[in-house]
Parts: C-alpha cells; structure tokens; sequence
C-alpha cells in the first residue's frame, strides 16, 4: 500500500494524484486554501462542492442555506471577521444573490470569499443559458475561469489569494463540461489557516446608508479593478502559444476542444488561452492582437469576451478582424462541442465546413425508437398529489381549463407531462405562489399554486405572507417530500437535517403556515386520494388563502432502506384492460400487455404506493394481504 501511494505522487513529499470530477477539485482546491467555512443552496451542476467538502473535512462548516441570497450573506459575514469562505450555485442562483453581491463588492472582504456559479450551456438542468460573467462587469468584480478539473482546483486556490490581497470576493465560474468531467488532478495537504476571528468597525465600509462613503467606495473600487487588471496581464493561468498569423482566443472548456481540433486543420494558429474574462487582461490582448492578422473568439455563453475584446481592439486603433458568436462563426445558443468549434475555425478560413451525418442505420434506429420523457418515479408522492387535485377540481365542475394551476421548481414540474398535464407554469423559485396571488387579483377567483418543502423555505414563504396580507383567493399546495430531492436529497430547514451530521432544529411547515396566519391548513397523506382530494375540495370552497401540506417522504430513500411496503398484483379475471390505472398515473410500474389486454404491475419497480389500487374502477388490483 505504501509503495502504490508513493508511485502515484507526483511531488512525493507534497501532491498526489487523484481521479476527480470537476467539482471534487473545487473542493479539494478550497480545502487547500483553508477555506472553513461553505454554504450555498443545491442546484445542478454545483451541488457536488459542498457535498465533497462535508465528506473530507466534516469539521469545516459546509451547510445548505434556505436560498442563496442567505448563504451569501452569511459567507460575507465570516469574510468580515477575517476566516476564508466558499459560496455554490448554479447559473439562476446567483439572481437571487445579486442583491448583496452589489453592496458586498463596495464593502469588500477581509477573509477570502469565493462565489462558485455554475452556468449551465444547453441547458442541461436549468431554466436559462444565462452567462453570469456579466455579473462581475455589473458588480465590478474579477471574473476567473478554468478550462478543466486540474486548473478549476490551482485557480480556486489562486482565486484565495487574489481575494485576501485586494480584499474583494471573487467570481469562480464555470461550465457544466468542467463542473461534472472526471480527471487526474494534482492535490495538496488541507490547510487550516490559524486566525482569530475578529471583526473591525468601519461605518464608511461596512454601512451602505452612507452616501459619500459610497462614492468614496465606488472609486475605491474602480480603482482596485484596474490594479488586478495589471496583474492578469502577466498570471500564470493565461497565456499565448503557438505561432501562425491566424488567432484563436478562448477561455473556460472550449480550449480543450481548440486544441483537439486545431492538429486536424493545415494551418499555423496562435493561441491566447485566458482564465480571467473580467477585469480583461488589456496589454496581453493588446500583444495578441498585434501578431496576429485575423481572431476568432471561442467562448461558451454570451458573446462576453468577443466584446469585452472587440472594445479593446476599437480603442488601441486595431483593425484587426474579430469574430466569435456575434458574426454568426459560433452559435449563441446551446453548448460548444469540437465540431462546432472546428466549422467556425474552417468558415475563418474560408474552407468548406464539414456536415456530420449518423449512419444510415443509426437514423434509422432514431426513427423507430419510441420516446422516454422523463417520468415521476414509481411511488412518487408527487402524482398522488395531482391526482387527487385534478379529480378534485373535475369533481366541483370545474373545466380542465378553468382554474390555473402554477409549478414551481423540482421534481413535480414532471407533472406537465401526460397523463397529469398538471401544471400551466414552471417560472422561478417561490413564483408559483406569486403568480398565483396575481392572478387572483386579476381574474377574481380561486388559482392554484403547487410548491415543494424546499422551494418552500427558499422563496415561498414571502409571497405566502403577501397573500395572508391582503386576503387573497389562493390555495397553496405544499408538496413536502422531505428532502430536496430533484439535486440528490439534500437537507433543508424543514428536515432539520446536516451535510455534516451536525444536528440542527427541525422547521415544522405547518406550524410557519400557521404562524404567518393562514387560517385554513391540513396535512394529508398523498397517497391517501379521497382524502387528499376531500382537503382540496373543502379548501378550494374557502375564500382566501388556504394551504395544503402533501406529506410523504420521497420514495427513493425509503427504497434505499429497504422500507417499501407490499407489492399488489393485478387480479387477471376483473382486469378488462381498460387501462384507466396507467391513464390517470402514468405510472411505469403499471405494463399493458396486448397480447393478454391485460395490464400487470412490475415487481422489480413496484413500490407499493396503491394508488394504482385506489383508481382501479374495476377492483382488480389488490395487494396479497386483501386476497
């Protein structure tokens, strides 16, 4: 064993290698820099951060914050007093950050802070393509992005250091393609930084009330902006290499795919490799775009670099020719790969693009292949959930499109699909509510709102209390599965779990409902339907707000411990093969078999819900203790 570790270090008395993904380097990096203190809220792709950084050093207090906006207040909070601090989220995250973001880049920081944004190209996972760069333009804060797991681990440790000594947070973005791809990288000992938490009064920094201390902040700023700027120019993370007169400059994953493409072309490229989109590295662009006689700008997101270099190259007097996504070289939607990469560099050249077809039998496989959406899980509490309020709607004679009923963010979005189609919005977190508070107003009657435990304690309660404040007509289902499941079940407020086993206090929904003076609540069981759907019935006969709460644990940890409870069967001699069971559930535990017409339940998936038991119109599904 001791001879397999020493083989495997690549500086034996210090590093050693380790198979990574992206986000374990991040953590890995943070770990090294003496971070003690993370948070942030979970969401793909940078849930993984926080979770690897409680699983090595359980000792660091890396928690989940209800939403982001809190983790960010209270990361800036240990910044003040002087310790090392990380802050996660993905792409969306950070506009519910952005309110303290603005007033934390005039203050500053004493501790290092880092704000780890994971932007989503595609989307893969998220409402939006959004590229948070622009943030640190609009916040006037430095920007660092890594092209790989390797460099996202070295760059957060330097991000650390940039931070402590202009006394800034730092923006760390990166892509899906560097947040989940696995490699070897180099890692170091965990540092635990020896400091005494102190914290100084300083009204002129730390109170935003201040005009003038504003202004004299603002320039403060400004001023420290240009100071980094000047150190960019010359860091190790960027730099130029090759020769030819033909110029690429990339940033962040693509440069993995420039330089796989860039061997199969016959020509000479130089390349500007760079790590900081913002402050842009001015004199080492300016000394780029002198040697080169034409650039192509390859970026994943917006536009950001083509323009922020575009501007550079406008007020040095180059005329040198720039293209990227703005003319239509690269697309500005969805995520780079080497082939787009390889078409914008061949269209610079003015050489022909190369059209990737599938094989004739792969097409053809494509075609016959049938369709897999995604699906609610079997057991999911969720569809007991909108089952009930559907039937419970139809049962008061109201139309299927009579009464809006507002999504929120998570796994019950699913309930969009066929056969529920239950839900009409999927916005932001905590909009549910607030949508359905104004079209209440709007529409003078009884709108729907669904929301999850989580969601719940991230943005629902306030639009909550706007609608106990003014007595609005709304029902508010809250579906609490007991954990925040859609990002891999993390805790929440409502849980009164720990990322790190630490025991905390357990919020009670119910009683907050209560507390913020809803009048009208119950908690049901979801997979009890009549009585479910009697709850819905009676509350959507109230005037005003009202609120559901849709109790059940999600069913995948139930099912990791083993605690499913009997599998019912079909009952072949009643079954008619009216598939009313899969049509009203969707559920894919249930099979139709034509041969037979006759549908069976899936044993190996199957965990025992009995909501199918409870449609059957026929009484054919029972569970073994009813025969």
């Amino acid at each position: 064993m001791k001879f397999l570790t020493f083989v495997n270090r690549v500086d034996w008395w210090l590093n050693v290698k380790k198979l990574l993904m992206g986000n374990e380097a991040i953590a890995y990096g943070a770990l090294e820099a003496g971070v003690s203190f993370a948070t942030g809220y979970p969401g793909t792709p940078s849930t993984e951060v926080i979770e690897t950084i409680a699983r090595l050093k359980p000792e660091v207090f890396a928690e989940w914050a209800p939403n982001e906006k809190v983790a960010l207040e209270e990361a800036a909070g240990v910044s003040y007093a002087g310790l090392r601090s990380l802050v996660t989220m993905k792409c969306v995250g950070l506009n519910v950050a952005a309110d303290p973001l603005m007033s934390l880049a005039y203050s500053g920081v004493e501790g290092g802070l880092v704000i780890l944004v994971a932007d989503d190209p595609g989307p893969h996972t998220s409402q939006t393509e959004q590229d948070d760069r622009y943030y640190g333009k609009l916040a006037l804060l430095p920007v660092l992005e890594p092209y790989d797991p390797q460099e996202a681990h070295d760059l957060i440790i330097y991000a650390y250091e940039l931070s402590e000594k202009y006394k800034v947070p730092i923006i760390f973005r990166t892509t899906t393609r560097v947040n989940h791809t696995t490699a070897d990288v180099e890692v170091g000992e965990f540092k635990e930084l020896k400091r005494e938490p102190k914290f100084k009064k300083d009204i002129e920094r730390y109170v935003r009330a201040s005009m003038e201390g504003n202004r004299k902040r603002h320039k403060w700023l400004n001023e420290t902006l240009k100071r980094i700027e000047e150190e960019f120019n010359t860091l190790r993370f960027n730099w130029i290499e090759g020769e030819g007169r033909v110029g690429i400059i990339v940033e962040g994953a693509p440069y993995n795919y420039v330089k796989e493409v860039v061997p199969q072309i016959e020509e000479d490229f130089k390349i500007l490799k760079l790590s900081t989109p913002h402050p842009l590295p001015r004199k080492l662009v300016v000394e780029f775009l002198r040697s080169v006689d034409v650039a192509l700008v390859v970026e994943e997101g917006a536009p950001f670099l083509e323009e922020e270099i575009k501007v550079v190259a406008y007020e040095e007097g180059l005329n040198v020719p720039i293209y990227g996504k703005r003319t239509g070289h690269l697309p500005l939607e969805g995520e780079l790969t080497p082939r787009l990469v390889r078409n914008a560099i061949l269209k610079l050249l003015g050489k022909e693009r190369e059209e990737v077809k599938l094989p004739k039998e792969v097409e053809e496989a494509k075609a016959l292949a049938p369709k897999r959406p995604p699906v609610m899980c079997p057991g999911c509490p969720h569809r007991g959930t909108y089952r009930a309020l559907l039937d419970a709607l139809r049962e008061l004679g109201y139309g299927k499109f009579d009464i809006p009923i507002h999504g929120d963010i998570g796994c019950y979005a699913l309930s969009l699909l066929p056969p529920l189609e239950a839900i009409w919005t999927e916005f932001v977190m905590g909009a549910s509510i607030s949508l359905a508070n104004g079209q209440s107003v709007a529409m003078g009657k009884k709108i729907v709102a669904t929301i999850g435990d989580s969601t719940f304690f991230h943005n629902g309660i306030q639009p909550l209390i706007d609608a106990v404040y003014k007595d609005l007509d709304v029902l508010v289902i809250i579906l609490d599965n007991r954990t925040t499941a859609m990002t891999g079940h993390q805790p929440h407020p409502g849980t009164g779990g720990s990322e790190t086993g630490r025991k905390f206090r357990e919020i009670d929904i119910e009683s907050v409902v209560r507390g913020i003076g809803v009048k009208y609540v119950k908690t049901v069981d979801p997979y009890n339907l009549k009585e479910t759907k009697e709850a819905i019935k009676e509350a959507m006969k109230v005037k005003g707000p009202a609120v559901i709460i849709a109790k059940r644990e999600c069913v995948i940890p139930v099912i990791r411990r083993g605690e499913i409870g009997e599998i019912p069967v079909v009952v072949e001699d009643r079954c008619t093969g009216c598939k009313a069971c899969i049509l009203l559930t969707g559920c894919p535990a249930l099979v139709y078999e034509p041969e037979k017409k006759k549908v069976r339940i899936d044993p190996l998936i199957c965990t025992g819900c009995g909501v199918c038991n409870q449609l059957c119109p026929f009484d054919a599904i029972k569970f073994p203790s009813e025969l």
